[in-house]
C-alpha cells in the first residue's frame, strides 16, 4: 500500500490524498513564561470554553470546548519555570510556571487550525519555550490499529532513522535523558528471537528493567519511541523527540512527520533497522520524506524545517555536480 495515493480528478487536476493525515492523536507542549493559571484562561478564551480546577499532584486546571472535549493545564516537574520582568529580562520563577498543555484525542484536517489558534495565543500571552529549559513536546499516536508487525516495524523504522533524525530535530543533551536514541540492544533481541506476538514484544520491551512495568513513570518511557504507553492503559504509540515550540508550522512539521511514520509502520510489508547513506544528511532526509509521501507544495514548509539543520544538498546525493565548462 502506497504512503500517499496520487488520483487523477475528472478536471485532470492531480489530487493527493494523504490517508495517513486521518489518524488520531494527542500532542502535550510543555512551556514556561506564564503561570498555568494564565495558561488556561488562554486556551479558554480561545476555544470558548470554562475552565475547571481539579488539583491533584499536577495542578491541573481542565477545558472543555463545545463537543465536549477536554484541554489540561498541568505542571511537569521536569521543566525549568521562568518569567519576564518589565524590562524583558527572564528569571528564575516558583513552580506555578511550569505548564504543560495536553490536547484531547485530535485528528489533524480537523483539529489543527484550533491547535495553532490555541500555540498562538500561548505565545501572545508571554509563554515561551527553550530545549535547555528541558521543553518538550510528545506526540500520542492511536495505538488501536497497530499489531505486533507493526509495532517491529516502528522500531525497526525509528532505529534505522535515530541518526538523521536527532540531527534534523536538534535534540541537545539536555533533553537526551528524557528522549534516548532507540536501544541497539532491544533491536538486536527483536531481530534475533522474531516475535510473533505483542505480549513477546512486551516482555522483550522491558527486559533489563527494575521496578513494575505497571508503573507510569517507568524508566523504560523515556526514548524517542516510546511503547510503555502502548503496553499500559493509555495505549498509544509515543514519539518523544520533539523540542518544544509555539511556533505553529513547526509544530505543523513534527505532527505531519509523526503520522507519516506511523503510517509507514502500518502500512509497509516489513520495515529494516539498517541505517541510510548519510554522507549527504539533506539528500537522505529529502528523499525519506518523498517517500513518506511529503511530497508537493502543500509539504514544502515541513519539509524545509525537517531539513534545513542537515549539512549537504537536497538535490544531489554526491554534492552539486561539477560546473560545465563554457565553449569558447
Amino acid at each position: 500500500m502506497p504512503y500517499a495515493v496520487m488520483c487523477v480528478s475528472p478536471g485532470g487536476g492531480i489530487e493527493m490524498k494523504n490517508e495517513m493525515l486521518k489518524s488520531r492523536f494527542g500532542i502535550e507542549i510543555e512551556m514556561t513564561g506564564i503561570t498555568r493559571s494564565q495558561a488556561a484562561e488562554v486556551v479558554a478564551r480561545t476555544i470558548g470554553g470554562t475552565v475547571e480546577y481539579v488539583g491533584d499532584g499536577y495542578d491541573k486546571r481542565i477545558i472543555q470546548q463545545q463537543d465536549g472535549r477536554k484541554w489540561t493545564v498541568m505542571s511537569d516537574s521536569s521543566i525549568i519555570a521562568r518569567r519576564t520582568l518589565d524590562n524583558g529580562t527572564r528569571v528564575d520563577a516558583s513552580s506555578e510556571y511550569r505548564v504543560e498543555l495536553v490536547s484531547p484525542i485530535l485528528t489533524y484536517e480537523e483539529d489543527f487550525e484550533t491547535l495553532q489558534s490555541i500555540v498562538r495565543a500561548l505565545r501572545e500571552a508571554g509563554a515561551y519555550v527553550n530545549q535547555r529549559l528541558q521543553c518538550g513536546i510528545h506526540i500520542h499516536l492511536d495505538g488501536e490499529p497497530h499489531n505486533a508487525k507493526t509495532i517491529k516495524n516502528f522500531i525497526n523504522i525509528i532505529a534505522s532513522k535515530n541518526d538523521l533524525l536527532y540531527k534534523s530535530l536538534q535534540i541537545t543533551p539536555e533533553r537526551t535523558h528524557w528522549c534516548q536514541k532507540m536501544d541497539e540492544s532491544l533491536v538486536n533481541k527483536i531481530k534475533r528471537r522474531r516475535p510473533k506476538t505483542e505480549e513477546q514484544i512486551r516482555k522483550i520491551w522491558y527486559e533489563g528493567y527494575g521496578g513494575f512495568s505497571t508503573e507510569h513513570y517507568h524508566s523504560s518511557r523515556y526514548h524517542f519511541l516510546n511503547l510503555h504507553s502502548y503496553f499500559t492503559g493509555n495505549h498509544t504509540v509515543e514519539l518523544r523527540g520533539f523540542n518544544s515550540e509555539l511556533h505553529a508550522g513547526k509544530i505543523r512539521a513534527y505532527i505531519i512527520l509523526a503520522l507519516a511514520l506511523n503510517y509507514q509502520a502500518l502500512t509497509q510489508s516489513g520495515a529494516s533497522s539498517r541505517k541510510p547513506q548519510t554522507e549527504n544528511e539533506k539528500f537522505a532526509m529529502r528523499t525519506y520524506l518523498t517517500r513518506l509521501g511529503l511530497i508537493g507544495d502543500d509539504y514544502k514548509s515541513c519539509r524545509m524545517h525537517l531539513c534545513k539543520h542537515l549539512n549537504g544538498t537536497g538535490a544531489w546525493r554526491h554534492g552539486y555536480p561539477p560546473k560545465k565548462k563554457a565553449i569558447a
